[in-house]
């Protein structure tokens, strides 16, 4: 196990784990949802997984939400890989600013949750379908990230042309 652990990049701990387990610390506190484990080896994948939910939620929603209301403006992603070719500094500012970006998603994840637990409760119907609900948005959610990844992929292969 401490052989895995460093083996997790700075962004991977800031980005994934961190907030995996300040996701399931805070929904377990302020819903009824219980998403500590109590075996550390589960913990740590099932923790960097929410954590990955998370930061896909702020690539995805977030982050255009922000940029679309004029709170952030991006450059373009050529001058960004110039940048970075120029200064390492960028890369690390990125990774910071991506850091910040994942823990806005996270409390927005967890009003959403909040919220989500009173609609149920409002509504016993939708007891029981939690996890199908979960599964077709976390479904969703990958293959719009995946779709995201690739344009980034393309336009780094095309900024090194």
């Amino acid at each position: 196990m401490n052989e895995l652990l460093t083996k997790i990049s700075s962004y991977n701990l800031f980005n994934y784990l961190l907030p995996g387990v300040l996701f399931a610390i805070l929904a377990s506190q302020t819903t009824t949802y219980q998403l500590i484990q109590k075996d550390i080896v589960t913990g740590v994948f099932l923790y960097y997984f929410m954590g990955l939910v998370v930061s896909r939620f702020g690539s995805l929603v977030i982050g255009p939400a922000l940029k679309r209301v004029s709170f952030i403006k991006f450059d373009d992603y050529k001058a960004f890989v110039a940048a970075s070719k120029k200064d390492p500094q960028v890369e690390v500012l990125s990774e910071v600013n991506n850091t910040y970006r994942t823990l806005c998603s996270l409390f927005c994840l967890l009003l959403l949750l909040k919220l989500y637990a009173k609609i149920e409760a409002l509504l016993p119907v939708l007891r029981g379908w939690d996890a199908t609900l979960l599964i077709v948005l976390l479904l969703f959610m990958f293959l719009f990230a995946y779709k995201k990844q690739t344009s980034f992929v393309v336009k780094r292969i095309k900024a090194n042309e």
